[in-house]
């Protein structure tokens, strides 16, 4: 790894897995649209405009607040996720509800511990949002998880949710390599190394026991694909498809989105993984069609 990038090098590789994300997130959506059911068996892309969904709106908060504090900091990533926030984005009702509140000047931290009888939201938002903080720690794999699981806290407090979070930002950062990304199982076996034992963990060694099985339906169908919307049945098959698709986008987000499932989420995490790592950009006329990044995500460092 290289160590000490600049603020500037961090920057750049965060925004890369950013707009990877987002055209993941926006394109994957259209495909919950039935009429868009014909095109994606036959790989054809919908009409453009495609507009981006929570997961992108979330992210663009994550990398405002490492651009505007080197870290994560959790209070300033609670308000810039309520003062952001557009229910319209697709957010799930328990989000909806704790962003309202945290707006209405609530503690996160009561807020979010009390959610789904005290035990926490398990669910994938806290791992669909992060892949740009592991390309800002692309010289850390460490450091990305542990600010993933700081990042986590303010929206998703159980285990499974941070660990997702946490094995989400630690393929990115190893994916954005200055180096070079690494092969599939050098991946998996770096991400798992670096996740505590969980579902996910497990769901990983999983993964990488499947990398070589070519057929992504039989895959989903032993990890899940987000039909959950748990971390734990969305992360393992997302970053088994991101394993297999560095350098190469657009093949890993067809074989991504086929399969069906959570396909915004599961195509963000996949696009965010793989765009930050050398040669895994998403198409330019990919790019031209997905909704501009909000005003407010910094394209240059402070």
């Amino acid at each position: 790894m290289t160590a000490d990038l600049s603020p500037d090098r961090r920057l750049e590789s965060a925004l890369a897995s950013l707009r990877g994300l987002a055209v993941g997130d926006a394109l994957g959506f259209q495909f919950f649209t039935p009429a868009h059911y014909p095109l994606l068996k036959r790989r054809e892309l919908p009409e453009g405009p495609w507009p981006w969904t929570d997961d992108t709106e979330m992210a663009c908060s994550v990398l405002s607040v490492l651009a505007g504090h080197g870290r994560i900091d959790q209070d300033a990533l609670a308000r810039s996720f309520a003062g952001h926030h557009h229910a319209d984005r697709g957010y799930g009702p328990a989000v909806n509800q704790l962003l309202g509140r945290i707006r209405d000047g609530g503690d996160w931290r009561e807020l979010a511990s009390a959610l789904f009888k005290g035990q926490g939201s398990w669910g994938n938002g806290a791992s669909m949002r992060i892949a740009p903080l592991g390309a800002w720690y692309a010289d850390d794999p460490e450091q990305a998880t542990h600010q993933a699981e700081i990042s986590a806290y303010p929206t998703h407090q159980h285990r499974e949710a941070v660990v997702g979070a946490m094995a989400v930002a630690a393929a990115a950062a190893l994916a954005a390599d200055p180096a070079g990304p690494p092969a599939p199982k050098a991946l998996l076996d770096g991400v798992i190394d670096l996740v505590p034992r969980s579902a996910v963990g497990a769901g990983l060694r999983r993964a990488r026991d499947m990398l070589d099985y070519d057929d992504a339906g039989t895959v989903a169908a032993v990890l899940g694909c987000g039909r959950r919307t748990t971390a734990h049945d969305t992360v393992p098959f997302a970053l088994w498809s991101a394993a297999r698709g560095l350098g190469a986008y657009e093949q890993a987000f067809w074989d991504t989105v086929r399969v069906g499932g959570d396909m915004d989420t599961t195509c963000a995490i996949v696009g965010g993984v793989v765009a930050a790592g050398a040669g895994g950009a998403p198409p330019a006329a990919w790019l031209e069609r997905t909704e501009p990044l909000p005003g407010w995500v910094p394209v240059t460092s402070a």
